[in-house]
Protein backbone atom coordinates (compact mmCIF):
# COMPACT_ATOMS: atom_id res chain seq x y z
CA UNK A 1 0.00 0.00 0.00
CA UNK A 2 1.67 3.54 -0.87
CA UNK A 3 1.91 6.24 1.40
CA UNK A 4 0.63 9.42 0.51
CA UNK A 5 -1.03 13.02 2.07
CA UNK A 6 -3.83 14.69 0.98
CA UNK A 7 -2.78 18.35 1.41
CA UNK A 8 -5.45 21.36 1.41
CA UNK A 9 -8.60 18.91 1.69
CA UNK A 10 -11.49 20.23 2.96
CA UNK A 11 -13.41 18.66 5.28
CA UNK A 12 -17.13 18.37 5.90
CA UNK A 13 -17.60 20.91 8.68
CA UNK A 14 -15.41 23.37 6.64
CA UNK A 15 -12.38 23.14 8.40
CA UNK A 16 -9.18 22.60 6.33
CA UNK A 17 -6.35 19.93 6.43
CA UNK A 18 -3.76 17.99 5.49
CA UNK A 19 -4.80 14.33 5.76
CA UNK A 20 -2.52 11.51 5.70
CA UNK A 21 -2.92 8.15 4.44
CA UNK A 22 -0.29 5.16 5.10
CA UNK A 23 -1.16 1.46 5.02
CA UNK A 24 -4.69 2.15 4.17
CA UNK A 25 -5.51 4.20 7.38
CA UNK A 26 -5.77 7.56 7.91
CA UNK A 27 -2.53 8.54 9.80
CA UNK A 28 -3.17 12.26 10.53
CA UNK A 29 -5.80 14.93 9.92
CA UNK A 30 -3.59 17.91 10.67
CA UNK A 31 -0.81 19.80 9.03
CA UNK A 32 1.87 17.31 8.34
CA UNK A 33 2.90 15.30 5.56
CA UNK A 34 4.01 12.30 4.66
CA UNK A 35 4.99 10.18 1.67
CA UNK A 36 3.21 11.49 -2.11
CA UNK A 37 1.23 14.76 -1.97
CA UNK A 38 -1.15 14.92 -3.23
CA UNK A 39 -3.09 18.37 -4.51
CA UNK A 40 -6.49 18.69 -2.39
CA UNK A 41 -7.22 22.28 -2.55
CA UNK A 42 -10.74 22.66 -3.38
CA UNK A 43 -12.04 19.79 -3.05
CA UNK A 44 -14.78 18.10 0.05
CA UNK A 45 -13.18 15.42 1.35
CA UNK A 46 -15.49 13.05 2.93
CA UNK A 47 -16.26 9.16 4.06
CA UNK A 48 -16.07 7.09 0.91
CA UNK A 49 -19.70 6.62 -0.13
CA UNK A 50 -21.73 3.48 0.88
CA UNK A 51 -24.77 2.79 -1.40
CA UNK A 52 -27.50 -0.03 0.82
CA UNK A 53 -29.11 -0.83 -2.80
CA UNK A 54 -27.02 -1.61 -5.82
CA UNK A 55 -27.98 -4.24 -8.91
CA UNK A 56 -25.20 -5.79 -9.63
CA UNK A 57 -27.04 -8.64 -12.10
CA UNK A 58 -24.12 -11.10 -11.73
CA UNK A 59 -24.82 -14.24 -11.36
CA UNK A 60 -27.20 -14.67 -14.30
CA UNK A 61 -27.63 -11.40 -16.19
CA UNK A 62 -24.31 -10.35 -17.16
CA UNK A 63 -25.51 -8.62 -20.29
CA UNK A 64 -26.66 -6.32 -18.46
CA UNK A 65 -23.60 -5.54 -15.52
CA UNK A 66 -21.08 -7.20 -13.98
CA UNK A 67 -20.00 -7.21 -10.42
CA UNK A 68 -16.73 -6.02 -11.70
CA UNK A 69 -18.47 -2.98 -13.93
CA UNK A 70 -20.92 -1.99 -10.88
CA UNK A 71 -18.28 -1.78 -8.75
CA UNK A 72 -16.03 0.61 -11.54
CA UNK A 73 -18.96 3.10 -11.71
CA UNK A 74 -19.23 2.88 -7.76
CA UNK A 75 -15.84 3.98 -7.41
CA UNK A 76 -16.65 6.83 -10.10
CA UNK A 77 -19.22 7.73 -8.04
CA UNK A 78 -17.33 8.53 -5.09
CA UNK A 79 -18.24 4.68 -3.31
CA UNK A 80 -16.44 2.65 -0.96
CA UNK A 81 -19.05 -0.01 -0.26
CA UNK A 82 -22.33 -1.31 -1.95
CA UNK A 83 -25.21 -3.50 -1.53
CA UNK A 84 -25.94 -6.04 -3.95
CA UNK A 85 -29.68 -6.41 -4.03
CA UNK A 86 -30.71 -10.51 -4.46
CA UNK A 87 -33.00 -10.50 -7.86
CA UNK A 88 -29.54 -12.52 -9.59
CA UNK A 89 -30.08 -16.21 -11.45
CA UNK A 90 -29.48 -18.38 -9.24
CA UNK A 91 -31.13 -15.47 -6.33
CA UNK A 92 -29.14 -15.36 -3.58
CA UNK A 93 -31.21 -16.77 -1.48
CA UNK A 94 -28.46 -19.62 -0.04
CA UNK A 95 -24.76 -19.30 1.16
CA UNK A 96 -23.42 -20.66 -1.26
CA UNK A 97 -24.63 -17.31 -3.88
CA UNK A 98 -23.67 -14.72 -1.54
CA UNK A 99 -20.44 -15.97 -0.52
CA UNK A 100 -19.88 -16.17 -4.71
CA UNK A 101 -20.67 -12.42 -4.96
CA UNK A 102 -18.50 -11.28 -2.32
CA UNK A 103 -15.95 -13.23 -3.74
CA UNK A 104 -16.49 -11.01 -6.66
CA UNK A 105 -16.52 -8.21 -5.21
CA UNK A 106 -13.38 -8.80 -3.52
CA UNK A 107 -11.45 -9.43 -6.79
CA UNK A 108 -12.53 -6.72 -8.93
CA UNK A 109 -11.03 -4.52 -6.11
CA UNK A 110 -12.62 -1.04 -6.70
CA UNK A 111 -15.28 -1.39 -3.74
CA UNK A 112 -16.46 -3.05 -0.61
CA UNK A 113 -19.71 -5.35 -2.29
CA UNK A 114 -21.54 -6.32 0.41
CA UNK A 115 -24.74 -9.29 -0.37
CA UNK A 116 -28.08 -8.68 0.72
CA UNK A 117 -29.94 -12.12 0.91
CA UNK A 118 -33.34 -12.78 -0.46
CA UNK A 119 -36.17 -12.90 2.26
CA UNK A 120 -38.19 -15.75 0.63
CA UNK A 121 -36.48 -18.54 -1.47
CA UNK A 122 -36.64 -17.84 -5.32
CA UNK A 123 -38.00 -14.39 -4.50
CA UNK A 124 -41.23 -16.22 -4.73
CA UNK A 125 -42.76 -15.28 -1.49
CA UNK A 126 -43.69 -18.69 -0.33
CA UNK A 127 -41.09 -19.60 1.97
CA UNK A 128 -38.24 -17.61 3.96
CA UNK A 129 -34.62 -18.64 2.32
CA UNK A 130 -31.99 -19.60 4.28
CA UNK A 131 -31.63 -16.42 6.44
CA UNK A 132 -29.27 -17.49 9.45
CA UNK A 133 -27.54 -19.49 7.10
CA UNK A 134 -26.94 -16.56 5.18
CA UNK A 135 -25.83 -14.08 7.98
CA UNK A 136 -23.39 -17.17 9.19
CA UNK A 137 -21.77 -17.38 6.00
CA UNK A 138 -18.56 -15.79 5.06
CA UNK A 139 -20.49 -12.87 3.66
CA UNK A 140 -21.93 -12.22 7.25
CA UNK A 141 -25.41 -10.78 5.33
CA UNK A 142 -27.16 -8.58 7.65
CA UNK A 143 -29.40 -7.01 5.24
CA UNK A 144 -32.32 -8.95 3.18
CA UNK A 145 -34.85 -8.15 0.48
CA UNK A 146 -36.79 -9.71 -2.07
CA UNK A 147 -36.78 -6.43 -4.01
CA UNK A 148 -37.95 -6.24 -7.17
CA UNK A 149 -40.66 -7.92 -5.27
CA UNK A 150 -42.94 -7.10 -2.77
CA UNK A 151 -43.13 -9.60 0.66
CA UNK A 152 -46.55 -9.47 0.34
CA UNK A 153 -47.68 -12.22 2.89
CA UNK A 154 -48.01 -10.40 6.45
CA UNK A 155 -47.31 -13.57 7.96
CA UNK A 156 -44.75 -14.36 5.91
CA UNK A 157 -43.10 -10.68 6.73
CA UNK A 158 -44.02 -11.08 10.68
CA UNK A 159 -41.84 -14.39 10.63
CA UNK A 160 -39.02 -12.76 8.67
CA UNK A 161 -38.73 -9.75 11.05
CA UNK A 162 -38.72 -12.21 13.93
CA UNK A 163 -36.20 -14.14 12.51
CA UNK A 164 -33.52 -11.36 11.64
CA UNK A 165 -33.93 -9.96 14.92
CA UNK A 166 -31.92 -12.66 16.40
CA UNK A 167 -28.60 -11.42 14.65
CA UNK A 168 -29.56 -8.03 14.17
CA UNK A 169 -30.74 -7.98 10.79
CA UNK A 170 -32.91 -6.22 9.04
CA UNK A 171 -35.54 -6.90 6.14
CA UNK A 172 -35.32 -4.54 3.75
CA UNK A 173 -38.84 -3.75 2.30
CA UNK A 174 -39.63 -3.46 -1.52
CA UNK A 175 -43.41 -1.55 -0.53
CA UNK A 176 -45.18 -2.52 -3.46
CA UNK A 177 -49.47 -4.18 -2.66
CA UNK A 178 -49.16 -6.70 -6.08
CA UNK A 179 -52.85 -6.72 -6.46
CA UNK A 180 -53.01 -2.99 -6.24
CA UNK A 181 -50.21 -2.55 -9.35
CA UNK A 182 -51.08 -5.33 -11.75
CA UNK A 183 -49.98 -4.26 -15.59
CA UNK A 184 -48.86 -1.03 -14.36
CA UNK A 185 -46.79 1.13 -16.08
CA UNK A 186 -46.11 4.76 -14.18
CA UNK A 187 -47.50 6.63 -11.55
CA UNK A 188 -50.98 6.40 -11.48
CA UNK A 189 -52.78 10.15 -12.04
CA UNK A 190 -53.34 13.15 -14.74
CA UNK A 191 -49.88 12.14 -16.73
CA UNK A 192 -51.02 8.36 -16.67
CA UNK A 193 -54.69 8.95 -17.79
CA UNK A 194 -53.81 11.14 -20.65
CA UNK A 195 -51.06 9.15 -22.03
CA UNK A 196 -53.43 5.73 -21.74
CA UNK A 197 -50.76 4.14 -19.46
CA UNK A 198 -52.01 2.00 -16.77
CA UNK A 199 -51.60 4.03 -13.34
CA UNK A 200 -49.51 2.81 -10.27
CA UNK A 201 -51.35 3.90 -6.89
CA UNK A 202 -49.44 5.93 -4.38
CA UNK A 203 -51.76 3.49 -1.91
CA UNK A 204 -50.22 0.64 -3.37
CA UNK A 205 -46.68 1.67 -1.56
CA UNK A 206 -48.05 3.50 1.27
CA UNK A 207 -50.13 0.43 2.02
CA UNK A 208 -47.72 -2.21 2.35
CA UNK A 209 -45.47 0.57 4.50
CA UNK A 210 -48.32 1.34 6.73
CA UNK A 211 -48.81 -2.72 7.73
CA UNK A 212 -44.95 -3.10 7.91
CA UNK A 213 -44.45 -0.39 10.60
CA UNK A 214 -47.05 -2.41 12.12
CA UNK A 215 -45.26 -5.46 12.09
CA UNK A 216 -41.92 -4.42 12.85
CA UNK A 217 -43.36 -2.68 15.97
CA UNK A 218 -45.28 -5.64 17.20
CA UNK A 219 -42.02 -8.15 16.69
CA UNK A 220 -39.71 -5.21 18.31
CA UNK A 221 -37.61 -5.51 14.81
CA UNK A 222 -36.30 -3.59 12.49
CA UNK A 223 -37.74 -2.47 9.02
CA UNK A 224 -35.57 -1.04 6.20
CA UNK A 225 -38.07 0.98 3.62
CA UNK A 226 -36.43 0.87 -0.16
CA UNK A 227 -37.24 3.76 -2.61
CA UNK A 228 -39.45 5.99 -0.92
CA UNK A 229 -41.54 7.64 -3.01
CA UNK A 230 -44.47 9.57 -2.41
CA UNK A 231 -45.75 12.36 0.34
CA UNK A 232 -48.06 10.13 1.80
CA UNK A 233 -44.69 7.14 2.82
CA UNK A 234 -43.22 10.20 4.03
CA UNK A 235 -45.82 10.83 6.31
CA UNK A 236 -46.48 7.27 7.24
CA UNK A 237 -42.43 6.86 7.83
CA UNK A 238 -42.72 10.05 10.31
CA UNK A 239 -45.24 9.05 12.32
CA UNK A 240 -43.91 5.26 13.05
CA UNK A 241 -40.22 6.97 13.90
CA UNK A 242 -42.36 9.45 16.33
CA UNK A 243 -44.51 5.81 17.50
CA UNK A 244 -40.90 4.81 18.41
CA UNK A 245 -40.74 2.27 15.69
CA UNK A 246 -37.44 0.79 14.40
CA UNK A 247 -37.79 2.14 10.82
CA UNK A 248 -35.30 3.44 8.61
CA UNK A 249 -36.28 4.63 5.02
CA UNK A 250 -34.22 5.87 1.58
CA UNK A 251 -34.50 7.58 -1.32
CA UNK A 252 -33.16 7.13 -4.79
CA UNK A 253 -31.39 10.40 -7.08
CA UNK A 254 -34.24 9.81 -9.51
CA UNK A 255 -36.84 10.56 -7.26
CA UNK A 256 -35.66 13.47 -6.15
CA UNK A 257 -34.88 14.91 -9.02
CA UNK A 258 -37.58 13.96 -11.87
CA UNK A 259 -41.35 13.30 -12.41
CA UNK A 260 -43.98 11.94 -14.07
CA UNK A 261 -43.87 14.30 -16.58
CA UNK A 262 -40.81 12.51 -18.53
CA UNK A 263 -43.11 10.24 -19.63
CA UNK A 264 -45.21 12.06 -21.79
CA UNK A 265 -41.80 11.28 -24.77
CA UNK A 266 -42.87 7.12 -24.13
CA UNK A 267 -38.64 7.26 -23.38
CA UNK A 268 -38.58 4.18 -21.41
CA UNK A 269 -35.39 5.33 -19.92
CA UNK A 270 -37.92 6.81 -17.38
CA UNK A 271 -39.73 3.81 -16.47
CA UNK A 272 -39.00 2.45 -13.10
CA UNK A 273 -40.00 0.37 -10.23
CA UNK A 274 -41.54 2.85 -7.96
CA UNK A 275 -42.68 5.02 -10.81
CA UNK A 276 -41.54 8.82 -11.26
CA UNK A 277 -44.05 10.00 -9.15
CA UNK A 278 -45.49 14.20 -8.98
CA UNK A 279 -43.58 17.46 -8.73
CA UNK A 280 -45.60 17.74 -5.00
CA UNK A 281 -44.02 14.21 -4.04
CA UNK A 282 -40.81 15.09 -4.91
CA UNK A 283 -40.94 18.28 -2.74
CA UNK A 284 -41.97 16.15 0.17
CA UNK A 285 -39.39 13.84 -0.67
CA UNK A 286 -36.64 16.51 -0.71
CA UNK A 287 -37.78 18.02 2.38
CA UNK A 288 -38.04 14.79 4.38
CA UNK A 289 -34.03 13.98 3.56
CA UNK A 290 -33.25 17.63 4.97
CA UNK A 291 -35.12 17.04 8.10
CA UNK A 292 -34.00 13.36 8.85
CA UNK A 293 -37.50 11.47 8.24
CA UNK A 294 -35.53 9.79 5.29
CA UNK A 295 -32.34 8.55 6.09
CA UNK A 296 -30.26 7.99 3.61
CA UNK A 297 -29.78 8.18 -0.38
CA UNK A 298 -29.56 4.84 -2.43
CA UNK A 299 -29.32 4.86 -5.56
CA UNK A 300 -30.95 1.16 -6.95
CA UNK A 301 -28.86 1.49 -9.74
CA UNK A 302 -30.64 -0.69 -12.31
CA UNK A 303 -28.75 -1.24 -15.17
CA UNK A 304 -30.57 -2.61 -18.47
CA UNK A 305 -29.32 -3.61 -22.12
CA UNK A 306 -30.36 -1.61 -24.56
CA UNK A 307 -32.67 -4.19 -26.08
CA UNK A 308 -34.89 -4.16 -22.58
CA UNK A 309 -35.06 -0.24 -22.87
CA UNK A 310 -35.11 0.32 -26.90
CA UNK A 311 -38.70 -0.42 -27.05
CA UNK A 312 -42.38 0.56 -26.91
CA UNK A 313 -42.93 1.64 -22.71
CA UNK A 314 -44.88 -1.26 -21.89
CA UNK A 315 -42.37 -3.75 -22.99
CA UNK A 316 -39.44 -2.05 -21.35
CA UNK A 317 -37.94 -3.19 -18.46
CA UNK A 318 -37.73 -0.88 -15.22
CA UNK A 319 -34.75 0.38 -13.88
CA UNK A 320 -32.22 3.15 -14.53
CA UNK A 321 -28.24 3.90 -13.69
CA UNK A 322 -27.91 5.73 -10.75
CA UNK A 323 -24.23 5.34 -9.09
CA UNK A 324 -22.14 7.70 -11.06
CA UNK A 325 -24.19 10.68 -10.37
CA UNK A 326 -26.12 10.40 -6.76
CA UNK A 327 -23.85 12.24 -5.29
CA UNK A 328 -24.32 15.12 -7.74
CA UNK A 329 -27.95 14.90 -7.05
CA UNK A 330 -27.39 15.27 -3.07
CA UNK A 331 -25.48 17.71 -3.52
CA UNK A 332 -28.26 19.74 -5.36
CA UNK A 333 -30.57 18.88 -2.84
CA UNK A 334 -28.97 19.16 0.40
CA UNK A 335 -25.94 22.06 -0.58
CA UNK A 336 -26.70 23.84 -3.88
CA UNK A 337 -30.34 24.71 -2.48
CA UNK A 338 -29.06 26.02 1.25
CA UNK A 339 -31.16 23.80 2.81
CA UNK A 340 -29.00 21.59 4.34
CA UNK A 341 -24.68 21.54 4.72
CA UNK A 342 -21.98 18.79 4.01
CA UNK A 343 -22.34 17.08 7.69
CA UNK A 344 -26.03 15.80 6.65
CA UNK A 345 -24.51 14.78 2.89
CA UNK A 346 -21.94 12.71 5.12
CA UNK A 347 -24.49 10.96 7.15
CA UNK A 348 -27.37 10.29 4.42
CA UNK A 349 -24.22 8.93 2.18
CA UNK A 350 -22.39 7.28 4.17
CA UNK A 351 -22.61 7.32 7.73
CA UNK A 352 -26.21 5.83 7.90
CA UNK A 353 -26.08 3.57 5.65
CA UNK A 354 -22.98 2.04 7.26
CA UNK A 355 -24.81 1.74 10.31
CA UNK A 356 -28.41 0.42 9.09
CA UNK A 357 -26.34 -2.74 7.44
CA UNK A 358 -23.37 -2.78 9.94
CA UNK A 359 -21.28 -2.74 7.76
CA UNK A 360 -17.82 -2.10 9.51
CA UNK A 361 -14.90 0.30 8.54
CA UNK A 362 -17.30 1.83 6.33
CA UNK A 363 -19.30 5.37 6.80
CA UNK A 364 -16.50 6.54 9.56
CA UNK A 365 -14.92 9.91 10.47
CA UNK A 366 -12.21 11.47 8.32
CA UNK A 367 -10.17 11.15 11.31
CA UNK A 368 -6.72 9.32 12.51
CA UNK A 369 -7.09 5.84 12.61
CA UNK A 370 -10.03 5.56 10.49
CA UNK A 371 -9.56 3.07 7.47
CA UNK A 372 -8.84 5.02 4.49
CA UNK A 373 -12.06 4.97 2.82
CA UNK A 374 -12.76 8.65 1.02
CA UNK A 375 -14.28 10.27 -1.70
CA UNK A 376 -13.05 13.77 -3.09
CA UNK A 377 -15.47 16.24 -4.60
CA UNK A 378 -15.10 19.09 -5.96
CA UNK A 379 -18.27 21.15 -5.37
CA UNK A 380 -17.66 23.96 -8.03
CA UNK A 381 -17.37 22.14 -10.98
CA UNK A 382 -20.84 21.85 -13.57
CA UNK A 383 -20.43 18.34 -15.60
CA UNK A 384 -23.34 17.42 -18.71
CA UNK A 385 -23.78 13.76 -18.26
CA UNK A 386 -23.09 11.93 -21.25
CA UNK A 387 -23.61 8.30 -21.59
CA UNK A 388 -23.54 5.47 -19.02
CA UNK A 389 -20.11 6.03 -17.95
CA UNK A 390 -18.25 2.82 -16.59
CA UNK A 391 -21.20 0.36 -16.28
CA UNK A 392 -22.01 -2.05 -19.06
CA UNK A 393 -25.44 -0.79 -19.74
CA UNK A 394 -26.62 3.07 -21.30
CA UNK A 395 -30.12 3.28 -19.66
CA UNK A 396 -29.11 6.61 -18.11
CA UNK A 397 -32.31 9.23 -17.08
CA UNK A 398 -29.77 12.40 -16.58
CA UNK A 399 -28.40 12.21 -20.43
CA UNK A 400 -27.88 15.78 -21.64
CA UNK A 401 -28.33 17.35 -17.96
CA UNK A 402 -26.02 19.65 -16.56
CA UNK A 403 -25.11 18.59 -13.14
CA UNK A 404 -23.31 19.87 -10.11
CA UNK A 405 -19.95 18.83 -8.85
CA UNK A 406 -17.71 15.94 -9.62
CA UNK A 407 -15.91 13.17 -8.12
CA UNK A 408 -12.18 13.88 -8.50
CA UNK A 409 -10.94 11.24 -5.79
CA UNK A 410 -12.30 7.67 -4.68
CA UNK A 411 -9.41 5.93 -2.29
CA UNK A 412 -10.91 2.64 -1.14
CA UNK A 413 -8.96 1.14 1.89
CA UNK A 414 -5.91 3.15 1.26
CA UNK A 415 -5.30 3.01 -2.34
CA UNK A 416 -6.99 5.24 -5.18
CA UNK A 417 -9.69 3.58 -7.21
CA UNK A 418 -10.09 6.37 -8.88
CA UNK A 419 -7.86 9.70 -9.50
CA UNK A 420 -7.84 13.12 -11.33
CA UNK A 421 -11.40 11.12 -12.41
CA UNK A 422 -9.85 8.26 -14.53
CA UNK A 423 -10.66 4.86 -13.21
CA UNK A 424 -7.36 3.14 -12.15
CA UNK A 425 -6.80 -0.46 -12.78
CA UNK A 426 -7.45 -3.09 -10.06
CA UNK A 427 -7.97 -6.61 -9.13
CA UNK A 428 -8.89 -9.05 -11.77
CA UNK A 429 -9.87 -7.80 -15.60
Amino acid sequence: MSDFTLVGATLADGTTANIEVSGGVITSVGKGTSGESVDAKGLIALPGFVDLHTHLREPGYEQSETVRTGSMAAAMGGYTAVHAMANTHPVADTAGVVEQVKALGDEAGYVQVQPIGAVTVGLMGEQLAELGAMADSKAQVRVFSDDGKCVHDPLLMRRALAYVKNFGGVIAQHAQEPRLTENSQMNEGTVSAELGLAGWPAVAEEAIIARDVLLAEAVGSRIHICHLSTSGSVEIVRWAKARGIKVTAEVTPHHLLLTDELARGYDSVYKVNPPLRTAKDVEALRAALVDGTIDIVATDHAPHPDESKDCEWTAAAFGMLGLETAASIAQSVLIDSGQSSWTRFVEVMSTKPAEISGLPGQGGKIAAGEPANIALIDPAVKRTIVGGGASKSANQPYEGMTLPGAVVHTIFRGEFTVRDGNLVERGKA
